[in-house]
């Protein structure tokens, strides 16, 4: 992978040589896994991850198995696109220990955090983040999941969907209506445990790019107060703060992925006879070649510029949105013109190219589709203008 980028002045020294030892690692680990059983190969890829001490980067506290005492946003960026880039199951597992453990690593109490944290980080636990339901995907505060106080106790009742690591997690973080007043203001975050009574896998979910996802039912699941993460009614907050961090991220894994699209269309291009030229001979090639390689940057721009303004301790709502926008709709678009160069070969089950399309197609949808990503925008750009003195 190219990693001209790292001379950009949003990264450190120290990032760079993250950067380029994963790559090393990345080159050295990674490899088809197309016919090894999914959920066996996650739990590998979370184990190797985890020895290799790059899981490290994913959780907060250096007390807890963190590589520092809180998430470097740069970081993981580079981490996730550096491993989408090679495999994209390796950067899902890598950016679910994130995301699962990220409320313990937020907001998690010092004993929470030793009793977790230390063990995502070495790869010895796999965490899952338990926020959808059926009926409540991008509109969060409308969930009907409950969890009932019962004297030192909650009982948990109702649903969770789309949940990866859903089927081989060792816990989740699970988010639930605990009623201290209407929408948002009264939800809360549990840890619960996989083996806790009341929690089943009600159904596991096949999808075009595969990788672990369930659906999950809680049925009287009683889970000690002790579980929970903050203040009661806080969870919410807790939610977002979380999707805050991680979100930047997901555009960075958009980038992998372009990268090595336009890596493979360029092979191609560069190789294929046609017409007794290659391919690139061709302006329409070329003139394809320039807007890919346009469209990353761009991307690229917008993904470190939002990661370097949250590792200054700035908000990123409106940054991060455009970056995931940007960077997920973007590699959508070089990766089918990948796909394209490659001709009848782009589609055969396996290729590079193919395996990339199927890859993309969800990130334009989780933590914030595109479109909830616009009305993100759009929202901060209209209360901006509202808090602006007239004219």
């Amino acid at each position: 992978m190219n990693l001209e980028h790292l001379a950009w002045p949003f990264f450190e020294s120290r990032h760079a040589a993250l950067a380029r030892a994963l790559q090393d690692w990345a080159q050295a680990h990674l490899g088809d896994h197309a016919a090894q059983d999914v959920d066996d190969h996650c739990r590998t890829l979370v184990r190797q991850l985890g020895a290799a001490g790059w899981l490290a980067h994913a959780v907060a506290g250096q007390a807890y198995g963190g590589a520092a005492d809180t998430i470097d946003t740069r970081s993981i960026c580079l981490l996730r696109e550096t491993l989408a880039h090679h495999d994209a199951l390796a950067d899902f597992a890598f950016a679910m220990q994130g995301l699962g453990s990220g409320a313990i690593s937020l907001g998690g109490t010092p004993d929470q955090k030793a009793a977790y944290l230390p063990r995502v980080a070495a790869g010895q636990a796999i965490a899952a983040f338990a926020l959808s339901e059926p009926d409540s995907g991008s509109d969060v505060a409308s969930m009907a999941c409950e969890a009932l106080r019962d004297g030192d106790d909650y009982l948990l009742q109702g649903q969770k969907t789309w949940i990866s690591n859903g089927g081989i997690a060792d816990f989740y973080v699970v988010f639930a209506r605990t009623g201290e007043a209407p929408g948002a203001r009264g939800i809360s975050a549990f840890i619960v445990d996989a083996d806790t009574p009341g929690l089943q896998i009600a159904e596991r979910i096949a999808l075009i790019a595969p990788h672990p996802l369930a659906r999950l039912r809680f049925d009287r699941c009683r889970v000690k107060a002790s579980q929970r993460i903050g203040p009661a009614g806080e969870g919410f907050k807790l939610a977002m703060r979380t999707l805050d961090v991680f979100r930047t991220s997901v555009a960075a894994a958009a980038l992998g992925f372009a990268r090595r699209a336009l890596a493979e269309g360029l092979q191609r291009a560069t190789t294929r006879q046609m017409f007794g030229s290659t391919l690139a001979d061709f302006q329409i090639t070329q003139a394809k070649l320039a807007q890919m390689a346009t469209t990353i940057d761009s991307a690229a721009l917008l993904t470190y510029r939002a990661a370097w303004q949250r590792d200054r301790g700035h908000g990123v709502t409106r940054e991060a949105a455009m970056a995931k926008m940007a960077a997920t709709e973007g590699a959508q678009q070089v990766i089918d013109a990948a796909l394209q160069m490659w001709g009848g070969l782009g589609v055969v089950s396996g290729v590079p190219v193919e395996q990339l399309y199927r890859d993309i197609r969800a990130l334009r949808i989780y933590e914030g589709a595109t479109e909830v990503q616009q009305l993100i925008i759009a929202r901060e750009l209209l209360r901006e203008q509202q808090a602006r003195p007239p004219r």
